[in-house]
């Protein structure tokens, strides 16, 4: 196995997903000028407050090369991604907290978004995160009803009515008494994730934390 994989890396090497030059190491998440110039966010300029959580933490500000990222991500389909964002959150969760979950879930796609996308983004940065952190990673949400996007939400008002009432309980989820992390992509006000965290602590969760690539504009 890893010898095919040091094939594929010589056939197709890996590039940053931030700037897309080709990786001097093929298992790094990112190459070293962007580990240099990315806009990463420290001290409290990392953390976000979302309700009825212990709060949300990020590694990037959603500026500079990171939005153009994302959306190489979501929109031109570029799973492997998930892998180095999911290995930059799994280390901002180390550096952050000495608090660790017990499971990781996500904030799941709309089926319709499925449909039209082909796989969850979210989902994929999760499971890397796991990975990373060697935690199990188990689907614990639905999304009921297909809402816009939330960054296109000018206000905070509008971005919690967007996501009211958007997701329940998947069936058979075992949460009850559980610490767990809720990973996204970006957070804006953080309504995705409180309502997202709502629907988990109803169900008995114990707590909930949140971890997302990027942060970007807040309330």
């Amino acid at each position: 196995m890893k010898l095919w994989v040091e094939v594929l890396d010589l056939v197709f090497p890996p590039k940053c997903p931030f700037c897309q030059s080709i990786l001097e190491e093929p298992r790094a998440p990112l190459c070293q000028d962007c580990q240099r110039k990315l806009p990463w966010l420290t001290g409290r300029a990392g953390e976000r407050r979302v309700d009825l959580t212990g709060g949300c933490i990020s590694p990037l500000a959603y500026r500079d090369q990171v939005p153009e990222a994302v959306r190489r991500l979501k929109f031109s389909r570029v799973r492997a991604y998930g892998g180095p964002f999911g290995a930059l959150v799994a280390q901002c969760v180390r550096d952050r907290w000495s608090w660790m979950p017990e499971v990781i879930t996500w904030a799941p796609l709309s089926r319709r978004r499925m449909r039209e996308r082909g796989f969850d983004q979210a989902e994929l940065i999760a499971r890397a995160v796991g990975k990373e952190l060697s935690l199990p990673v188990e689907p614990t949400l639905a999304k009921t009803r297909h809402t816009d996007p939330q960054a296109e939400q000018k206000e905070a008002a509008e971005r919690r009515r967007n996501a009211m009432n958007a997701y329940q309980l998947r069936p058979g989820a075992q949460v009850a008494g559980k610490r767990l992390l809720l990973v996204d992509d970006v957070v804006t006000s953080g309504a995705t994730l409180s309502e997202c965290a709502q629907i988990l602590l109803q169900a008995g969760a114990k707590e909930v934390r949140c971890a997302t690539l990027a942060q970007a504009r807040g309330d």
